[in-house]
């Protein structure tokens, strides 16, 4: 028993005597600032996990050589800092290699550069850390450090290799590491002496540049289909109520405002009952909206608009009227502030398809979601026996009356269709943003700009001018700013309607005629 509790010690003390850190490395942290940096390098270069606990010591202010306390000042820290990061380069652990990895690539400062005599001392530990990684989103992290730190290198060669390490990232921050290569002094002179380093340099800021601008062409088109698609969603209510229907309903934008309400009180519900469901809500949420707003929409119709339909004036003034009513409801109910609609989990986030372009789950969801929006309202209108009856009244009321279509009852299930379809424009606006009274406000005029422009009746323009408006305000936007954006839409929108009144798209057939 004696025995093997002695081997047992000597095993510890011999694991302990091989990861210890060489006590002349740890001596040179007490000298001056400059003393401290080359041991903090030298002691990073080990790679011995001791390493890291004696610099996390030191950064604590917790070392302590020979009895006298080490202070370390900004400098120094940030020179801890680095190294710290460089030592869990080789953690087992892959989430803090490549936290680690990404720390130190952000981290591209002066002491992230190579010394051109001396060298970096962490690029060894970095380059035994990259012959050693396997997972390939950090080895290309890394590849891109090494390059970095090699940058400065006294050889030729190592540097122009270096360069088009850089160059062939597509990461867009690579270009701040490549035009000082190309830099002039104030007598026109290259700083850069070397002209095939220059030359390098030239080509791997072009292929950055290049890569760069087609992230931001990518970055554009997603924010011009995400627009388009909140558009289409607050408009294509409307392209019932107003293009098949005839009814200039300036309340729509509060029926989307009471979709969006719907879900905030769903999903109040849920974290005050289903906390563990809470992702879930949305499953919810989407009916609900569509049956709140549906059910206010069709109590609308049959108890004010009724009795105004052919008389546009009287319903423009009556639902003007109504949207005041509705708006200080909510306000009685639910406060004049905004409330927040909380994401589901799976909604937080975004997807990284090139470096500086991330495209947002939520956004991702309501560009699908207002396909699927379209496509069930295409598939009512076409292949339902209500919308079979929506269009026949649309087309010729008197006749579809006459072989036994109950006109009024098919207006009231129209209406409810628009608005329930305004109800889930609503539902997907608040998870973009926070919702208020007003919020509806925010999308009418747009709503009937998508529509008139689209063809008044035809769904098929409401999508182009959606995403057109979508693509147009965006585009827009990055020349002259959103104020400007908005100005010129809209007079690009009256020019547009003088000269062609249908809209982009007319109707053919009878409903012409009439």
């Amino acid at each position: 028993m004696l025995f093997r509790s002695l081997l047992f010690l000597i095993a510890i003390l011999v694991a302990q005597a091989a990861h210890a850190l060489d006590p002349s490395l740890v001596k040179g942290l007490a000298g001056d600032n400059d003393a401290k940096i080359a041991a903090i390098g030298e002691i990073a270069a080990t790679g011995d996990p001791e390493a890291l606990v004696v610099l996390k010591q030191m950064a604590d202010g917790e070392l302590k050589v020979d009895g006298e306390e080490i202070v370390v000042n900004n400098r120094v820290r940030r020179e801890i800092e680095g190294a710290m990061a460089a030592l869990r380069l080789v953690s087992p652990d892959r989430e803090a290699r490549l936290a680690a990895a990404k720390g130190l690539a952000g981290g591209a400062d002066e002491s992230m550069n190579a010394d051109p005599v001396g060298g970096n001392p962490r690029l060894p530990l970095v380059k035994k850390a990259l012959s050693r990684e396997s997972d390939p989103a950090i080895k290309a992290i890394l590849q891109h450090i090494a390059a970095t730190m090699e940058l400065r290198s006294a050889d030729k060669a190592v540097r122009i290799a270096a360069i088009q390490t850089l160059g062939e990232s597509s990461d867009p921050n690579m270009k701040l590491l490549l035009l000082p290569l190309l830099e002039k002094t104030s007598e026109g002179k290259y700083v850069e002496a070397d002209e095939d380093v220059r030359g390098a340099a030239q080509k791997s800021l072009a292929a950055v540049e290049g890569r760069a601008a087609w992230a931001g062409r990518v970055g554009l088109l997603f924010s011009g289909v995400s627009l388009g698609s909140i558009l289409l969603l607050a408009a294509l209510g409307l392209a019932i109520t107003y293009g098949l229907m005839g009814v200039i309903n300036m309340a729509h934008g509060e029926l989307i405002m009471i979709g969006a309400y719907t879900t905030y009180v769903v999903q109040n519900l849920f974290r005050a009952h289903l906390p563990g469901a809470f992702d879930y809500y949305l499953a919810l949420a989407v009916p609900m909206s569509f049956a709140a707003s549906a059910l206010v929409g069709m109590a609308l119709e049959r108890s004010v608009i009724r009795w105004l339909y052919g008389r546009p004036l009287e319903t423009l003034l009556a639902t003007w009227g109504i949207s005041l009513v509705l708006i200080q409801a909510v306000r009685t109910l639910f406060g004049a502030q905004n409330v927040q609609v909380e994401n589901p989990s799976f909604m937080s986030g975004g997807l990284e398809i090139l470096a500086g372009v991330v495209l947002p789950w939520s956004r991702i969801m309501i560009i699908a979601f207002a396909a699927l929006v379209l496509a069930a309202v295409g598939l009512l209108l076409a292949r339902t026996r209500l919308g079979l009856f929506v269009r026949g009244v649309t087309q010729n009321r008197a006749m579809a009356a006459c072989v036994g279509v109950h006109t009024a009852r098919v207006d009231t299930w129209a209406f409810g269709l628009g608005s329930g379809i305004a109800g889930l424009a609503g539902c997907a606006l608040s998870q973009i943003g926070n919702v208020g009274p007003d919020l509806g406000q925010s999308y009418i005029v747009d709503s009937f700009m998508v529509v008139v422009l689209g063809g008044v009746g035809q769904l098929a323009g409401t999508v182009y001018a959606a995403l057109g408006l979508g693509f147009a305000n965006k585009l827009l936007e990055t020349w002259q700013g959103a104020v400007i954006a908005k100005i010129v839409v809209l007079v690009f929108i009256i020019v547009f309607i003088q000269k062609r009144p249908q809209g982009l798209f007319a109707l053919k057939g009878r409903a012409v005629e009439t």
